[in-house]
């Protein structure tokens, strides 16, 4: 049973898709099935089954699919470790919202990269449900979310910390002289956030629903540094976390506004499966984002 099939298998296994599989691997079509067929030759059973447009593990396929899995991951583990000790490199894909993804590249990334060259990183944007989704079909290495505080025992916390949050506007807005304010005084002025359903953003509609309100932003843009930007030069409103915001505010361009009758709890959260194998790339990077602070 050769290795490279097995590889076959579980790309077409966790994208349920030939056509996905082949293009991931740079194969055409025709190699994904003639692979997949001598491994259902080999083991004298069917691998998938398709129902309608949909393919299916057989109760066979679900069992290889975690022998194979160890398989990839001893394999890479000795690829590793009989490498050149001083070198770190491979693949890391972290799995993160916009706002963060922006800190880490802006903040931190020239200063990982000058430490670390040969470590590859890959960043993709989801809301949170879909990154624990993608963990568990092993599509990502790791998550750092923005969200709600999450815990579930498959996936192991590396890093957390409650994040503080403020609804802010600009120095020169009629909002920003005031000592106390309330949800209905955000509600006059014109109001931008960040995509309904994303991370600090749902948190904050799921509490304001608790008292029956929902905000009707005039623009929604998962781009902080656009918002950031409209935010000096209007009277709009916000929400963001003060890790976006810092800077501004201690610039003296815009001002955190004390709403007293919404408290929204944001949690950042380094997340990983509990059956990911670590590799020494991964492990740097945990280890790199667990002793940093991502703020501006």
């Amino acid at each position: 049973m050769e290795i490279k099939n097995l590889i076959t298998f579980i790309q077409v296994a966790e994208l349920n898709s030939f056509t996905k599989a082949a293009k991931a691997l740079d194969y055409s079509q025709s190699t994904v099935s003639f692979q997949i067929k001598q491994l259902e030759t080999e083991l004298n059973c069917l691998l998938f089954e398709r129902i309608k447009s949909t393919l299916i593990l057989t109760d066979k396929g679900r069992e290889l699919l975690q022998y194979a899995l160890k398989v990839s991951s001893l394999t890479e583990e000795f690829k590793q470790n009989i490498g050149d000790e001083q070198e770190i490199k491979g693949d890391v894909h972290i799995v993160t919202t916009d706002s963060v993804c922006e800190a880490m590249m802006l903040d931190n990334y020239e200063d990982f990269y000058a430490h670390y060259p040969k470590i590859r990183l890959k960043f993709s944007t989801a809301a949170t449900e879909d990154m624990f989704r993608i963990l568990s079909q092993n599509e990502a290495d790791v998550m750092l979310t923005l969200d709600k505080y999450v815990y579930h025992r498959d996936y192991i916390i590396v890093k957390e910390k409650r994040m503080p949050t403020h609804f802010v506007t600009s120095s020169s807005s009629p909002l920003a002289e005031k000592q106390a304010l309330s949800i209905y005084d955000i509600m006059t002025m014109p109001i931008i956030l960040t995509e309904r359903g994303m991370g600090y953003r749902k948190v904050m509609d799921e509490q304001l629903e608790k008292i029956n309100i929902v905000l009707q932003p005039v623009l929604e843009i998962s781009r902080t540094d656009i918002i950031l930007k409209i935010l000096e030069t209007s009277q709009a409103v916000s929400f963001l976390p003060d890790f976006v915001t810092r800077k501004k505010v201690q610039e003296g361009k815009l001002v955190y506004l004390p709403v007293e009758d919404v408290e929204v709890e944001i949690w950042q959260q380094l997340v990983y499966h509990r059956k990911k194998w670590i590799s020494r790339a991964l492990d740097v990077f945990l280890q790199y984002v667990a002793s940093h602070e991502f703020s501006r």
